[in-house]
C-alpha cells in the first residue's frame, strides 16, 4: 500500500533540507497534489507540508503593495479588504480556484507550481507584474510568476526550492487590473482561456501602459503585445487590433472543452471583456 512519509517543518532551513531529498514534493494548499496522488499520477515519496513555516500564511501590506505568503488561501485572500480594493483581479483568479470548501486550502504557490497552462491566478499576477520569492539551497531569489511554469506540470524550481512568498509591487496610479476565464459549465471547471489584464491611465484617461497574458490557450501563460491600446480609450480600432493580437499568440490544443479553432476565437473574446473591466476599474479610481 502506498503510504508516503508525511514531515510538517516549522522553519525555512528545515523546509529547505527536506526538499531536498528524492521524491520530496512541497504541500502547500494539496488540491492538486492530493487528488494527483490519489489517481497514481503523482506518487512522491516524502510529502512536505510548508503550511508551519513561518511567514508561508498572511497577508502583509508592504508601502503601497503586498507581501502574500505562499499557502496563504484562496478564502483568506477573498477576507482582505484592503488587497481585494488593490488587486481585484488577483483575488478574481484566486478566487477561481474550484469551490467554495476547495478555497479553504488553495493557494497562490500551488496554483502556480502544479504548472497547469489553465490556472487561473497566474495571468491575472503577470499582468501585474507579481514575484515569486524562491528559497533552496543557494539562497533566496525573485523570480516572474510567469517564469516559474516551464511547460505543463514542470517548473523551473530546482532541488530543495520552493516559493516562500509573494511580492505585489506598489499599485501604480490610476490603474485597474481585472481577470476573466471561460469555462463550459457555470462553475467549478477548468478554462478554456483565462485573461489577465492590467490597465494604467494618463491624465486624459486614455492608456499609458497595458499588460495583457492569457491562459489555457499554450503550454504556458503567454502575453500579449498590448501596445495597440496605448494612447487609447477602448475604442473599436483598439479593441480589434487587442482581438487580433490575443488571437496570434495562441498555440492551443483540440480537447473535450474546445477545439484549436475555438479556443483561439475565444481569446480575443476574453481579451477584450477583460481589458474593458480593467479600464473601467481605472478609471474609477
Amino acid at each position: 500500500m502506498y503510504a508516503p512519509n508525511f514531515a510538517a517543518p516549522q522553519s525555512i532551513d528545515d523546509a529547505v533540507r527536506m526538499l531536498g531529498a528524492d521524491g520530496a514534493k512541497p504541500l502547500s494548499g494539496g488540491t492538486d497534489l492530493i487528488v494527483q496522488m490519489r489517481s497514481g499520477r503523482n506518487r512522491p515519496d516524502h510529502i512536505v507540508d510548508l503550511k508551519k513555516v513561518p511567514g508561508l500564511i498572511g497577508i502583509k501590506a508592504e508601502g503601497a503593495g503586498f507581501r502574500v505568503g505562499a499557502a496563504t488561501s484562496g478564502a483568506q485572500l477573498g477576507e482582505d479588504k484592503a488587497l481585494v480594493a488593490a488587486y481585484p483581479g488577483i483575488v478574481e483568479g484566486a478566487e477561481l480556484i474550484g469551490s467554495t470548501q476547495v478555497q479553504g486550502r488553495a493557494s497562490l504557490a500551488g496554483n502556480l507550481c502544479n504548472a497547469s497552462p489553465a490556472a487561473d491566478s497566474v495571468p491575472a499576477m503577470a499582468a501585474c507584474g507579481v514575484k515569486a520569492v524562491v528559497v533552496g539551497p543557494n539562497g533566496e531569489r525573485e523570480v516572474a510568476v510567469q517564469d516559474i511554469p516551464v511547460s505543463p506540470g514542470k517548473t523551473s524550481l530546482t532541488k530543495g526550492e520552493f516559493v516562500k512568498e509573494f511580492v505585489l509591487p506598489a499599485l501604480p496610479a490610476n490603474s485597474g487590473d481585472a481577470y476573466l476565464r471561460f469555462i463550459p459549465r457555470t462553475e467549478m471547471d477548468i478554462a478554456v482561456v483565462g485573461a489577465g489584464v492590467q490597465i494604467q491611465l494618463a491624465g486624459d484617461g486614455t492608456i499609458a501602459k497595458a499588460s495583457v497574458w492569457l491562459g489555457a490557450v499554450a503550454p504556458t501563460i503567454v502575453e500579449v503585445d498590448a501596445s495597440c491600446l496605448i494612447g487609447t480609450k477602448l475604442d473599436d480600432a483598439a479593441m480589434a487590433k487587442l482581438d487580433a493580437a490575443a488571437q496570434a499568440v495562441c498555440n492551443p490544443i483540440d480537447d473535450k472543452r474546445g477545439t484549436i479553432e475555438y479556443r483561439t476565437k475565444v481569446a480575443g473574446v476574453m481579451a477584450r471583456r477583460t481589458a474593458e473591466i480593467a479600464f473601467k476599474r481605472a478609471g474609477a479610481r
